[in-house]
């Protein structure tokens, strides 16, 4: 098993990694916003997009069903940072769609800042080891590793 000093440790390095990521993500859409670059259309870069629209969400939810039998809000936390890549490979291959069927260079950099905001949100939770369906890391010995209410 793990001890929770080990447990709290992780979950403050998964809310760096949000915390790192939100400000990188909101500078580069601001920059694309006020400058107005246009995202190059791409097949291979939107079948990429497209993979991990598709695969990322299959992970995190697979980091979360093995959190909640961990009880490990730190790999919960890392479950829902592979759900907010997907939401940035989401805004992303709405973006490439939008500019190279309408012209709709903007909404790449729109989602990105949304997102943005998503990764700090996240990230204070993860920080605070809040968050829905947050496990107690003693609760797996008990086997309820699930203590609040929206885990029902």
């Amino acid at each position: 098993m793990f001890s929770a000093s080990t447990e709290r440790r992780a979950q403050k390095l998964v809310a760096i990694q949000f915390f790192l990521l939100a400000p990188y993500v909101a500078v580069e859409s601001l920059r694309a916003l006020i400058g107005g670059d246009r995202a190059d259309e791409s097949w291979v870069g939107i079948g990429l997009a497209i993979s991990s629209v598709i695969l990322m969400p299959m992970l995190g939810i697979a980091k979360q069903r093995l959190a909640d039998q961990l009880g490990s809000p730190a790999t919960k936390g890392e479950g829902r940072q592979n759900m907010l890549c997907a939401y940035l490979a989401g805004a992303l291959l709405l973006g490439l769609l939008g500019n190279a069927l309408t012209g709709a260079w903007w909404l790449d950099p729109t989602v990105g800042i949304l997102i943005a905001v998503v990764a700090v949100k996240e990230g204070r939770e993860a920080w605070r080891g809040d968050g829905c369906c947050v496990a107690d890391p003693l609760a797996a010995a008990r086997q309820d590793p699930c203590q609040d209410e929206c885990c029902a």
